[in-house]
């Protein structure tokens, strides 16, 4: 039987990129549905201009060690089977997986490109979904309350920078979710940020306030390449869930006891395979553990109705 880490390379590499043409999508040429009540303009702008990257980005060696730990969220709190949506689904990587598990998948992201990309991936492999919707999180009025026994909504939270619309979103997610539904929300952690700032963000913390306040709540309108985003901690992430009227189960760090490591973890991953593999699997297991939980880039929140 597969580890976490074997399993995991292996369904990556099992998918092919497709070659689709990519091109930039202007405010003009988006739909009207699109350009009011939706996710801002440069946030559809920027995933729909790094589409294959998005694709890709799943492959590096840290972020493999998030798609372990989401997989392994997935097994253990998900049901055996039923309907499950993905929202802000990307280009395709979580449904496919979850499709290839057997549940019945609807894929819901802002950005076409991205939703034409994961729809191509999905007949590239002779798989069916039960919809490839463009729409918003906070806006998921096609379905009726109760139709889905799972979620993940791994991307929309932290690109809506306004706590009520984030709040709303949450809502729209919890309407959604049949009595024992269960949902995978992700926030980017300001504190697990801080050490991957010793790599990425030195130049910003040349300026003690800002590092000081990487303690507490941030929102950027865009930052280094990146796009509009909203940095979120433990407590206030916590808090938000709650007053949306979920409850939350548990939650880890999608990278887990590697959080803030990128540099040693691509030194690893091109030196030593198997002591790289060992150490996906072991964040993966360890993920939700209080050490190590509140270090990682990403928190992941398994919340109920």
């Amino acid at each position: 039987m597969l580890g976490i880490w074997e399993a995991t390379i292996a369904g990556l590499r099992g998918i092919r990129t497709g070659g689709i043409g990519l091109t930039r999508m202007t405010n003009e040429e988006r739909p009207e549905s699109l350009k009011e009540g939706m996710m801002s303009s440069d946030v559809i702008d920027y995933y729909n201009n790094h589409v294959e990257a998005e694709w890709e980005r799943l492959m590096k060696p840290m972020c493999a060690i998030e798609f372990a730990s989401t997989l392994r969220m997935i097994e253990r709190y998900f049901p055996k089977s039923g309907r499950v949506i993905d929202i802000g689904c990307g280009p395709g990587r979580y449904a496919i997986e979850l499709r290839r598990r057997g549940y019945a998948v609807t894929l819901v992201e802002p950005a076409e490109k991205e939703l034409d990309f994961a729809r191509h991936q999905f007949a590239e492999l002779g798989l069916q979904a039960e919809g490839f919707i463009l729409g918003d999180a906070r806006e998921l009025g096609m379905f009726k309350d109760g139709t889905f026994d799972a979620a993940l909504a791994l991307g929309s939270q932290y690109h809506i920078v306004d706590r009520e619309e984030r709040i709303k979103a949450l809502r729209e997610l919890k309407r959604i979710l049949k009595s024992s539904g269960v949902a995978i929300v992700s926030y980017l952690n300001s504190w697990g940020l801080i050490r991957t700032g010793v790599t990425d963000l030195v130049t910003r913390f040349r300026d003690r306030a800002f590092l000081q306040a990487m303690l507490g709540e941030l929102s950027f309108p865009q930052m280094g390449g990146f796009t509009t985003c909203y940095w979120s901690t433990p407590p206030a992430a916590r808090q938000e869930i709650a007053d949306a009227g979920l409850e939350v189960l548990s939650y880890g760090s999608a990278e887990g006891v590697a959080g803030g490591m990128w540099p040693l973890i691509d030194k690893l991953a091109s030196t030593d395979n198997v002591a790289y593999g060992n150490l996906v699997e072991f964040a993966a297991q360890t993920c939700e553990l209080p050490q190590f939980r509140d270090i990682g880039d990403h928190l992941h929140y398994i919340v109920s109705k």
